[in-house]
């Protein structure tokens, strides 16, 4: 499994399949990396797939996960803009996975916190971003949830249009 770092679609199709990082349900030493259909099974949700959850809240004190992403990819209309860390560097998504059930493979859903000021032009919401030094921090719950699932400050990242688009205000 190729664990670089790729653009996070909060529009990919269902049953799309990303990588995770999360601990070893079976070892609990352990960290791997495994594939997880992005969304909740519907069976649970009177037909809705779930994709992401709210922050706010919330306690997440098991199967957290983490999703590796290099940007993530919002849409205004018929717009696309990604949104990268204005350093450049890649980080994580916070998120919570369900084991397999039945038919419906390994899952996992986004945990979200209210936008930041680079983002909130574009949506209300956007996925928690953990940063690589804070990976064993989500993974083992020994930092609570309020000190790691909060909205960046601003100019924490860059919003570009996809597709040659002029960035203009919204």
């Amino acid at each position: 499994m190729d664990s670089t770092p790729t653009p996070f679609a909060e529009d990919a199709p269902n049953g799309a399949m990303r990588a995770i990082v999360r601990r070893n349900p079976d070892n609990a030493s352990e960290i791997e990396m495994v594939r997880a259909l992005w969304g909740s099974n519907p069976r649970f949700g009177d037909g809705v797939d779930f994709r992401f959850v709210r922050s706010e809240g919330r306690a997440f004190p098991a199967r957290r996960c983490l999703v590796p992403a290099s940007e993530f990819h919002m849409g205004v209309g018929d717009k696309r803009y990604r949104a990268t860390l204005d350093g450049g560097n890649f980080f994580y998504l916070a998120a919570i996975w369900d084991p397999p059930l039945g038919d419906f493979p390994l899952s996992y859903r986004i945990v979200t916190v209210a936008a930041n000021p680079d983002i909130s032009p574009y949506q209300s919401r956007h996925g928690a971003i953990i940063h690589r030094r804070q990976v064993m921090a989500w993974l083992d719950a020994s930092v609570p949830e309020a000190e790691l699932l909060i909205s960046p400050p601003a100019n924490t990242f860059l919003v570009e249009p996809i597709g040659g688009q002029a960035l203009l205000p919204l």
